[in-house]
């Protein structure tokens, strides 16, 4: 097996290097990575991106918002959490085998005093809460499985980057079930920093045989680059491929009150409406056309909103109001 070093903690980066070497880098052997993410929600390839997220956490955080190639649950990555991945060439299998992959993990945790289990789906456990999702994927003859590892994470940040106001969507994706949660440092006898962790996880997986490390080239990390900059930073991977999901949200203004309703197709608005008991001489329908063909998208929305007098179509009610409702 080769270990191929990443120091990143760019999580687009990081997602590019790991599917780069998936699908680009084929070696004789297996490759082994253990890679960290500054915050950041990791979304699974089949969910619906805004249905996962705390848009008002995530934006007053700073913390990025980046789907994955492989199917699962979203999951939130910061310092104090390290991911590892494993691709080897299966050209026969196809199924799908956490054990096999996570088993090494288990075994490394025991070598610290720590009892850890396979559970339910796709998870590791210690004393019953989750400290580790998994997921894996198949192509072209080989098998990428990876999984996070809540070493020292902030657990408060985990659950909020990720709560939403589910009653405001109805979703034909994929949603990711919540779990208590559990940082594996909880659980040492003895205090072992992150650095160290990974490298006694590291001489584990290498059975205390010398780790054979294989060194990218110039040419390879150009690609990398340009697959983050391509794919992993834009707009369309990360929210636009999103299922189709509704969304509605109402509230009462002086004016009365107003209700919109969205139809969402792979992050574009391909229907809107707007009910309510307020009175207007305008055309509502030529404003529900404005925002149909728009990116479901916070900048967009405000745009729109901007070049319109809100007051003619609603009464009293404020360009801020309108716009909330669109999100919150």
């Amino acid at each position: 097996m080769f270990y191929i070093a990443n120091n990143s903690h760019d999580p687009h980066y990081n997602l590019a290097f790991e599917e780069y070497v998936f699908q680009h880098l084929h070696l004789a052997e297996p490759c082994l990575l253990l890679w960290q993410n500054e915050p950041s929600v990791i979304i699974g390839r089949f969910q619906n991106t805004l249905g996962e997220i705390n848009q008002e956490y995530i934006k007053q955080h700073h913390v990025h918002v980046v789907r994955r190639i492989t199917g699962g649950g979203a999951v939130y990555h910061d310092l104090g959490n390290l991911n590892f991945t494993f691709i080897e060439n299966n050209a026969k299998e196809k199924s799908i085998d956490f054990q096999k992959f996570t088993e090494p993990v288990v075994q490394a945790l025991a070598s610290l005093g720590i009892v850890a289990e396979y559970s339910g789906r796709n998870d590791l456990t210690i004393a019953g809460k989750k400290f580790s999702g998994n997921s894996q994927c198949h192509s072209r003859g080989r098998t990428m499985h990876h999984g996070t590892l809540l070493f020292d994470a902030r657990l408060d940040d985990v659950q909020a980057a990720l709560n939403v106001q589910g009653d405001k969507f109805v979703f034909k994706g994929v949603k990711s079930v919540r779990s208590r949660v559990t940082n594996i440092s909880e659980h040492l006898t003895q205090p072992v920093s992150m650095q160290e962790f990974k490298s006694l996880l590291l001489a584990h997986l290498f059975a205390g045989q010398p780790i054979k490390e294989h060194s990218l080239t110039e040419q390879d990390y150009e690609q990398i680059k340009r697959l983050r900059t391509e794919k992993y930073l834009t707009w369309a991977w990360n929210y636009g491929h999103s299922p189709a999901f509704n969304f509605k949200n109402r509230h009462r203004f002086p004016c009365g009150e107003i209700e919109v309703c969205l139809q969402i197709t792979a992050g574009m608005i391909k229907e809107c409406k707007c009910y309510g008991d307020f009175f207007t001489n305008e055309s509502i329908e030529e404003l529900e056309r404005k925002f149909v063909g728009q990116k479901y998208q916070e900048d967009e929305i405000a745009s729109i909103i901007k070049q319109v007098e809100i007051g003619d179509y609603f009464g009293q009610v404020s360009q801020a109001e309108i716009f909330s409702l669109f999100f919150r």
